[in-house]
């Protein structure tokens, strides 16, 4: 999920803008909410976003003298500018301040929408410039097939999958259950009974720590999945695990 902060000193629009962002359906999420440009340099120090969203017109410090001040700081942080105005050569000036894109006020959902899925599409190609020759070959689906495989099964879950190849949640699982014919949860759910299998079977760990591994705090949540899987308990299956090595 991609992490926003709204700058602006209307606490009304603030919360229009929080709403509009989390009504695209996109995967992106309001973290903080600051009144001006300097109280947002402040966050920014201990904080970190994927996304600022500003104002231009704000008490204390405006939005182009934020961006100038935030491009001393972290050059690379995308903003998006709101404003009334729609003039070019403001437009031009703002861009030049290091914007990366710019919204006209009063905001309405079908441009922020467009304005995201804009931002969205171009980290995605800087990913794929940024990224070798192997990984740029793989689709979407072989990307989070290769995540899955490189994190702890504990640790796997469809949002950062998501982020991964820059796609909304939702329409990552449904691409993910038309392309594998299973769905996302699933699939990994039956990853972790393999590897639960083959924890119970080679080691001495307690059933609670294999749980834990696996990512199920709940012990007795655990073993219910676990016997859908194999028709047996995980204490059961380790005894006949060990009967079948004896014999």
């Amino acid at each position: 999920m991609n992490r926003v902060l709204i700058v602006d000193d209307e606490r009304w629009v603030r919360a229009a803008l929080r709403w509009t962002v989390d009504k695209t359906g996109l995967p992106f999420t309001v973290v903080h909410e600051c009144a001006d440009g300097l109280e947002a340099l402040d966050w920014l120090k201990t904080n970190k976003v994927e996304l600022i969203l500003s104002d231009i017109r704000m008490p204390v410090m405006d939005g182009l003298a934020f961006v100038r001040e935030l491009r001393q700081r972290q050059p690379r942080q995308d903003v998006i500018l709101i404003t009334v105005h729609d003039d070019f050569q403001f437009i031009q000036n703002a861009i030049r301040q290091g914007v990366c894109d710019y919204l006209l006020k009063p905001v309405e959902l079908p441009a922020m929408k467009e304005c995201l899925e804009n931002w969205l599409q171009r980290r995605r190609r800087e990913a794929a410039a940024a990224a070798g020759p192997e990984e740029q070959a793989l689709s979407p689906i072989q990307q989070v097939l290769r995540y899955m495989a490189e994190t702890p099964l504990g640790d796997i879950n469809l949002t950062d999958a998501a982020r991964r190849v820059h796609m909304n949640p939702s329409y990552l699982s449904q691409l993910f259950k038309q392309e594998m014919q299973v769905c996302f949860v699933d699939y990994v759910t039956d990853l972790k009974m393999k590897e639960a299998k083959r924890l119970l079977a080679t080691t001495t760990l307690r059933i609670s720590e294999i749980a834990d591994r696996l990512g199920y705090a709940d012990l007795a949540y655990f073993s219910n999945i676990f016997k859908k899987h194999t028709a047996c308990s995980p204490s059961e299956y380790r005894k006949q695990q060990a009967r079948t090595g004896r014999g």
